[in-house]
Formats: C-alpha cells, sequence, structure tokens
C-alpha cells in the first residue's frame, strides 16, 4: 500500500468516525469551521472574532441550544461568562463560581472536562444563572477546560439533549479541540483586557475610597496638609469640644469654623460669628452677653447677645487674642459653666453651646508676657487645628485661582476663562505672605486687567513679577514690561504649536532665526512643550 492509499484510509476512518451515527447528524461539516478558526488565531488572535465564530458553531452545526464561555480571572479567584448564547444578560451577570464551585468550577479546578448525561440527576449543578428555573434541566450537559501551558483559562460548556452518546462524545471532541486552540488567544485577552479591567476597577475603587474621604464642601484644597485639616475636622466637629483654630492672617480659619459647625450634630442650630478686634472694649460685653433695659444710656429694651442668639448652635470667636484681660475673665466663666449674666442683670443665662475660637496670635507667648490669661487659653486650647499658610500648599494654588477666576469673572461679568502658563509659572512661585485672602485680590484686580479671556503674566501685580518670581530679568521698568509681554507671547505659541518653533515663528510675525535668538535670551527650552505634546498623545492611545 502506497503512501496516498495510507493517507486515503485515515481520512475515511476519521470521516467515519465524526459521521457515523444513528441521527443521520455529521461532524465532517465542522472541520472546515475548525480551520477558519485556526486562520483567525493565526492572523490576528482576534478572540472577540474567534468567540462569535465558535458560538456560531455549537448553535448551527451542533445544534446546541445553550453554549457558554467563561474565563478564569487568577488574581480574583473569579471565574466569570464571558460569552453565550441561550442566556439572558441577567442570566449571564448571575454567572460567577469559584474553583470548584459546581461544575465549572470542578472543571477549573481539575482541568479535566466533565460530562453529565442527564443534568437534573447530578448533584453538582447549582444553576447559578437560574436558566433552569422552569424546571427544564433533563438536557445532558459537558464543559471542557481552555489550557494554555498547563494552566486553566477559563472552560467552553454546551447544553442539549443528545439521544445517541457516540454523538456526545464526538461533540466533546470537537469542543476540547476548539478549546485547545483558542488557548493562546485566551491568555493574551487575559493579560491585556481583564488584568487591565480588574487595575481600572481597582483605581476607580481607590478614587471612590478618596472621595468618600471626608472633605467640607465649603474649603478649595486637596494637599496633604490640607487633608490633616479635613481629618482632625471630621473628628472634633461631631463632638462639642472647644476648639481653638490657629493659622495665619487669610488662611480661612472661619471658613474651617463654617465646615466644623455645619457637620456637627448641631448643624440646624445658630451659627454666630464674632469678631473679638472689630469693637471698642466698652461695647465687646454688650454684643457678647447682651443687656439689661436701662442698664447704660441708650439700652431702651432687653437685647439678647452673642451668646444667648447661638444657644443650641455654634458660636465663632474671631481674633480672641484681642480681648482684654477683664473680658477674657468673663470669657472664661462661660466657658467653664456655659453660663453668663446680661450687662445690667443678675439673672444667670444658662446656653448649650459649641465654642471656637481663632487667633493669628501667638497665645504662649502672649501668657508669657501677661497680656493674656493662662488658664484661659488652656480653656481654649483643648483641641488646637493649625491651618497652614498658603506657600506650603503649592498644589492648591492653581485649584484655588482657578476658583477665584471663574467667581471673579462671574461678578464682573466677563468671559475670563483661563490663566496662561507663565502667569501659572508667576502664581506657584510667589510665598503668599497675605495667603489665601492676597490670592483672592491678585485674581479679582487680574481679571478686570485682562482684555482677552487670558489671565496673562502682565496682568498680575507689580510684587510677582519680579526675577525671583518669573525666572528671567524682568525688572519694573517700560523695557522690563515690554519684555515681559514679549516673553509670555512666545510661550504661549510654542505651547499652542506643541514646541514647534518653525509654527509658532510664523503666528508671531517672525523668522525662525529671530525667534531661536528670543527663546535663547529669555532661556526657554521650547523641548519641554514638545514632550509634553507627546506625552498626551500617548495617553490618549493608551486610553
Amino acid at each position: 500500500m502506497n503512501l496516498s492509499e495510507i493517507v486515503q484510509v485515515e481520512v475515511d476512518d476519521l470521516t467515519e468516525e465524526f459521521s457515523h451515527c444513528f441521527t443521520g447528524e455529521c461532524r465532517v461539516n465542522v472541520l472546515p469551521l475548525l480551520y477558519q478558526i485556526s486562520k483567525i488565531i493565526t492572523e490576528s488572535e482576534d478572540l472577540a472574532k474567534t468567540l462569535t465564530l465558535i458560538l456560531s458553531v455549537m448553535q448551527h452545526q451542533l445544534k446546541i441550544h445553550r453554549g457558554v464561555v467563561t474565563l478564569y480571572d487568577r488574581e480574583s479567584q473569579t471565574i466569570f461568562i464571558h460569552e453565550s448564547f441561550g442566556l439572558t444578560e441577567d442570566q449571564k451577570a448571575r454567572g460567577l463560581y469559584a474553583p470548584g464551585e459546581g461544575i465549572t468550577g470542578q472543571v477549573v479546578e481539575s482541568g479535566k472536562p466533565i460530562i453529565v448525561p442527564h443534568l437534573c440527576e447530578d448533584s453538582r449543578f447549582l444553576d447559578r444563572t437560574k436558566a433552569h428555573s422552569d424546571g427544564n434541566g433533563n438536557a445532558s450537559f459537558f464543559c471542557v477546560p481552555i489550557i494554555h501551558c498547563r494552566k486553566v483559562l477559563g472552560t467552553i460548556s454546551a447544553e442539549r439533549g443528545y439521544r445517541n452518546r457516540r454523538l456526545l462524545k464526538q461533540d466533546v471532541e470537537v469542543l476540547s479541540t476548539i478549546a485547545s486552540m483558542i488557548a493562546p488567544a485566551v491568555e493574551l485577552y487575559l493579560l491585556e483586557n481583564v488584568d487591565k479591567v480588574r487595575l481600572e476597577n481597582e483605581n476607580r475603587r481607590l478614587q471612590s475610597e478618596l472621595k468618600e474621604r471626608f472633605k467640607p464642601s465649603n474649603i478649595i484644597g486637596n494637599s496633604k496638609p490640607m487633608q490633616a485639616v479635613y481629618d482632625l475636622i471630621q473628628k472634633v466637629a461631631t463632638t462639642k469640644t472647644t476648639v481653638l483654630i490657629l493659622g495665619e492672617s487669610g488662611v480661612g480659619k472661619e471658613l474651617v469654623a463654617n465646615a466644623m459647625h455645619y457637620n456637627s450634630g448641631n448643624a440646624d442650630g445658630p451659627f454666630v460669628k464674632f469678631n473679638c478686634a472689630a469693637l471698642p472694649e466698652n461695647i465687646v460685653e454688650s454684643e457678647l452677653f447682651g443687656h439689661e433695659k436701662g442698664s447704660f444710656t441708650g439700652a431702651v429694651g432687653m437685647r439678647k447677645g452673642r451668646f444667648e442668639l447661638a444657644d443650641g448652635g455654634t458660636i465663632f470667636l474671631d481674633e480672641v487674642g484681642e480681648l482684654s484681660l477683664p473680658m477674657q475673665a468673663k470669657l472664661l466663666r462661660v466657658i467653664q459653666e456655659r453660663t453668663f449674666e446680661r450687662v445690667g442683670g443678675n439673672k444667670p443665662v444658662k446656653v448649650d453651646l459649641r465654642i471656637i475660637a481663632a487667633t493669628n496670635r501667638n497665645l504662649l507667648d502672649m501668657v508669657a508676657k501677661g497680656t493674656f490669661r493662662e488658664d484661659l487659653y488652656y480653656r481654649l486650647n483643648v483641641f488646637p487645628i493649625t491651618i497652614p499658610p498658603l506657600r506650603d500648599r503649592g498644589s492648591d494654588v492653581v485649584l484655588l485661582a482657578d476658583h477665584f477666576v471663574a467667581r471673579s469673572a462671574a461678578a464682573a461679568g466677563k468671559d475670563v476663562k483661563r490663566i496662561s502658563t507663565p502667569a501659572l509659572n508667576m502664581l506657584m512661585a510667589y510665598h503668599w505672605p497675605g495667603n489665601v485672602r492676597e490670592l483672592e485680590n491678585v485674581i479679582e484686580r487680574s481679571v478686570i486687567l485682562s482684555d482677552d479671556g487670558v489671565i496673562h503674566g502682565y496682568n498680575l501685580p507689580p510684587s510677582l513679577q519680579t526675577s525671583e518670581e518669573t525666572g528671567t530679568n524682568f525688572g519694573c521698568s517700560m523695557e522690563a514690561k515690554v519684555e515681559a509681554v514679549e516673553y509670555e507671547m512666545i510661550v504661549e505659541a510654542l505651547k499652542t504649536h506643541n514646541g514647534n518653533t518653525t509654527e509658532a515663528a510664523k503666528e508671531l510675525g517672525l523668522t525662525r532665526r529671530v525667534l531661536g535668538l528670543r527663546i535663547e535670551k529669555y532661556g526657554i527650552d521650547y523641548r519641554i512643550y514638545r514632550r509634553s505634546y507627546i506625552a498626551k498623545q500617548a495617553a490618549k492611545q493608551k486610553a
């Protein structure tokens, strides 16, 4: 027998194996489809396209009425339905298993196929998808593993009625062959997609946790120093502990007091503010504790003071370090006993409130000098919170500036949308002795001066335009101002054209050589804007 005859015999035997069954169904017509699947995998390793063809073969050629492809995520130890037919979306979503759980889980755990002639009679069947809730579970079921390099990556399972065991065996062999063919593509898919999805889910989870972290809605800033402040606010807000807020002028002490009140159990009660430095000493007592009718000239009726008005809520005493020693003694009694008497009265008034005090003074130094009572200091300093100055909150400067731009633009009726890069650099470099209040005033002034919807460096006050802040040798002369404008225009043009000096020169009406000389003069690195563009494009491609 020659070679051609031997090959013919083997083909005849294979045909016999795949076609000889009493049902008349033939598996020979599956062979071209297997070749097609192999070709798709070889050419592109496109798992989605391959699975579409496989499910079509199962449904139409093998006459399977329910087919499922599951994938196994080793990191989360979860087996999930990736593609299927014969299942609704809800049923598909419920199909989650752990290794060893149910028939699918056992196939993943053992790496061996399982054949169940009568599904309803098998105790391993969990019906996790609820696809058999109607009681129709008398079909045969088989599940084969998808294995590559001895690692189980998922399964292919099928369900239909079989009257011939040999046909059932043939279908198991067909799907086992398909499973081994698609295994490399499945592994690649898991590496590129499931890991990516897991990381994206983890990223979303972490972002969700960050969002859930306490952050007062009235305070802007995500810097590390401010996160520490938020944690302290969260811890003390739910108590009635006396709080002392410390920090330089303009850091936002009143906003912190606001946040503590409106996140406390007394949030529905009044929030009363009083600036201890705003009034003469002879009026402060009446303002804080109230007065009775006729207690002094002009007291034509009884008047409640700030403490009484704050009953059931919070009183905020700003600039408490400015109180005189006699007033400090009276304040001490209120803090200790929550009781006081109105000016000209002798009837004690009891209040239930939280006291928050604030100062930009060094109270310990004042205690040492005898200008602030030591006992009052310790009564106030139960829970101190120090607000960091703006110079220590570098990452918050841009957030605050953008917020003030939007607010000032709306108030001024101007369409100012952004801050230029050189202007941002100047804002970031400045030391902000006046803190947030100074930044707000600077932005308000700059919005008024802006003529083109952008805040430029030359719109900022001269104090921000020194050589130290800008990194250039600009002074305050007319020539220096012209150089500041020129510098800004060059940077904006380079930024617009992604570091392309030829295009930037065209926009500025200069030759490339002249622009090169100006770039060298101001020490501008045009490559920064090119690298920034490349990084953005790479990020877009990854997304």
